[in-house]
């Protein structure tokens, strides 16, 4: 009998001056299964690189101030994150400038959103060939974390979890460093029913692993989004 494949949450990052189109993409990526946010700005996108894990960022060329050409040429410098680039321009020049500075893919706008959907797919695919998303330990801290075991301990020794707590921190691992929002987690958890039972155990969680629950420096709160678990 073939064993259930684990469920992979991918991390994209959308990056356009345009209201209107970039809550169109945050809410359909959103519907398909992705954990995103969204940047009006370079600027705002560069803070969220800096604060959070991406699989994947989807940019805008022509936005105010340093465009989505300048700001790929500065992100290849540091980080290999895959590059969808969204244009309305149809010159070849800047296709070819965008791929020279390590945009993996392009897309001319308008856009139908399937076709956006597959390229993003494609290109984590892709990616994917390369890198082992599923683990088996995960260290953070003084904690070991054991995937296979759901099994959570603290320089060898084991740390007691309810049920409910055990499958929180199970899908606060699978996704480290990325936001898991509350109605993913309800989603994903049968011993969690509403938002005020994911707080709840939230809440526990840290009491049993933060020195400081009420500062915490693994499961964090990001505000309006969800929790996300921080491990470097």
């Amino acid at each position: 009998m073939k064993s259930k494949r684990k469920e992979k949450f991918f991390h994209i990052l959308v990056v356009d001056d345009d209201n209107r189109l970039r809550h169109l993409l945050e809410k359909f990526l959103n519907d398909n299964n992705f954990i995103v946010n969204s940047a009006s700005s370079a600027d705002q996108a560069r803070k969220y690189l800096q604060l959070l894990k991406f699989d994947l960022l989807v940019l805008d060329v022509m936005m105010p101030g340093e465009n989505g050409l300048q700001f790929a040429e500065k992100i290849r410098k540091s980080s290999k994150i895959p590059i969808l680039m969204l244009t309305a321009m149809d010159e070849s020049k800047n296709r070819i400038e965008g791929l020279q500075k390590g945009v993996d893919d392009y897309m001319g706008k308008p856009f139908e959103p399937q076709e956006l959907l597959l390229r993003i797919k494609a290109i984590l695919r892709r990616i994917e060939k390369n890198q082992v998303r599923n683990f088996e330990e995960l260290t953070f801290g003084n904690y070991i974390y054991y995937q296979s075991k759901n099994l959570l301990t603290k320089k060898g020794l084991k740390i007691d979890l309810t049920l409910a707590e055990s499958d929180l921190l199970r899908i606060l691992a699978l996704n480290k460093n990325n936001i898991v929002n509350r109605n993913r987690i309800i989603k994903l958890c049968s011993n969690l029913s509403n938002p005020r039972t994911v707080d709840v155990q939230i809440i526990r969680l840290r009491r049993k692993i933060e020195s400081e629950p009420n500062k915490p420096k693994y499961i964090q709160t990001i505000r309006g989004k969800g929790y996300t678990l921080k491990t470097n």
